[in-house]
């Protein structure tokens, strides 16, 4: 009887493990994604609120007694600078998945997830969303700001339709599976890599904001220009409130910035510049190109010289940081002219003489470039993290690591008038 009590309890415990004949199984961790449509989620990703601590500090935009400093991903802080000694913060964009902004006529446009997202701003104190155009920018998967991915054996995304539902987090059970089932459809060294998210600027004349040299948003006349990852999307705004989405243009790939003097564009890649005419505003036309190793590739010019910074390491590439100096005097034909070596430039800007360039953590210079292509450094200031600066016509704006800062003009050099923690 014992015996039988044994065979019957082995023959429990095989069954157990194998289930059936089919092979064995074994427990696996199962996300499944939890969903939520486009349309609800895109109109959350948008609100208006009080001052917040600023959490990435980004592009900086400035538009008459104002400056809008992006944060990262998540929208614009609003900052009243009608007394550059002491601004102060006085509002928050909520504007999740935003690159960038750029003010016409106190119409702001901006991006959010690849919608072209307009506000009224002519009441900065009542700042009003005005309208949508959904897609206008890039018609992509949407991918919720800050979601992180758990860890799991399989990621099962079951009836998910990407154009129209967002992920917003994830659901992770264990569960029994075949392990054939599991090696056939799921097997690698590192599932999880796969889905990893990292993987994935008489008549009143317009008034028009000023956006630094990393800006991907450019207003020229009637006519906006955004830059994507490889094409220029055109917008007609000559009605401020219903743009009109015109053909995009294919550039090229790795695009990052656009920079205009008079009706050339000149767009910044991590391969190269890129020259376009746009006599006809509508239809860029390519004219050339400036090819260099694989780096972030910010553009400034003024007349017969373009000033690119080249920043490598990290994501940005393996070219040698560096400012380069381009004869553009030939359209057709840009040449290098010189190289400057340094530390890890981010943006950078002209003002008459001057040329300004945020070296990263190597602190802001500024350089006398009046003898171009030679240049000559007036000033270093160091100890500071530099990212982002606008050139105005009283007054330098410079932004790095959740400070503001703002300087005077000197004849032959700058000085501090304030900073402003974010």
């Amino acid at each position: 009887m014992k015996n039988n009590i044994l065979f019957l309890f082995v023959a429990v415990l095989v069954s157990f493990v194998s289930c059936d004949n089919d092979g064995p199984y074994e427990d696996y961790l199962v996300a499944r994604p939890i969903v939520m449509d486009a349309i609800t989620f895109k109109a959350e990703a948008i609100d208006i609120t009080d001052p917040v601590p600023i959490v990435s500090s980004g592009k900086i935009y400035a538009y008459k007694n104002y400056i809008f400093v992006s944060d990262t991903n998540l929208g614009f802080h609003v900052i009243d600078n009608q007394n550059p000694s002491a601004p102060k913060s006085i509002a928050f964009i909520k504007l999740e998945g935003n690159n960038d902004v750029s003010i016409k006529d106190n119409k702001l446009y901006a991006d959010s997830y690849g919608d072209l997202v307009i506000f009224d701003i002519s009441n900065i104190n009542d700042i009003q969303l005005s309208g949508r155009v959904v897609n206008a920018i890039y018609n992509n998967y949407v991918w919720a700001v800050n979601i992180e991915y758990p860890q799991a054996d399989i990621y099962d995304y079951g009836n998910v339709d990407f154009d129209k539902d967002i992920i917003i987090g994830w659901e992770v059970n264990t569960e029994r599976r075949l392990v054939s089932e599991y090696e056939a459809q799921f097997g690698c060294n590192d599932c999880n890599a796969l889905f990893s998210l990292e993987d994935s600027g008489g008549v009143p004349q317009p008034s028009v904001g000023q956006g630094g040299s990393l800006a991907r948003f450019k207003i020229i006349g009637d006519y906006l220009y955004v830059v994507d990852y490889s094409d220029i999307s055109i917008f007609d705004i000559s009605n401020l409130e219903e743009p009109v989405v015109l053909d995009d243009v294919q550039v090229g790939w790795d695009i990052e910035t656009i920079y205009s003097q008079v009706d050339i564009l000149f767009i910044g890649g991590r391969q190269g510049m890129y020259i376009y005419n746009i006599e006809n505003p509508e239809k860029p036309e390519f004219i050339s190109e400036f090819r260099h190793g694989t780096a972030c590739d910010p553009v400034v010019v003024d007349g017969n010289y373009a000033y690119v910074t080249l920043k490598g390491g990290n994501f940005c590439g393996n070219a040698e940081s560096g400012l380069y100096v381009v004869d553009i005097s030939n359209l057709k034909n840009p040449e290098l002219k010189v190289i400057y070596p340094m530390e890890g430039p981010n943006g950078l800007g002209i003002k008459d003489d001057k040329l300004f360039i945020c070296d990263g953590a190597a602190g802001l210079k500024v350089f006398d470039k009046s003898d171009a292509p030679n240049i000559t450094q007036l000033n270093h200031f160091e100890n500071i993290v530099t990212y982002d600066v606008i050139p105005l016509n009283n007054s330098l704006l410079m932004i790095g690591d959740g400070t503001l800062y703002q300087y005077e003009y000197l004849e032959n050099d700058i000085r501090l008038l304030s900073t402003f923690e974010l």
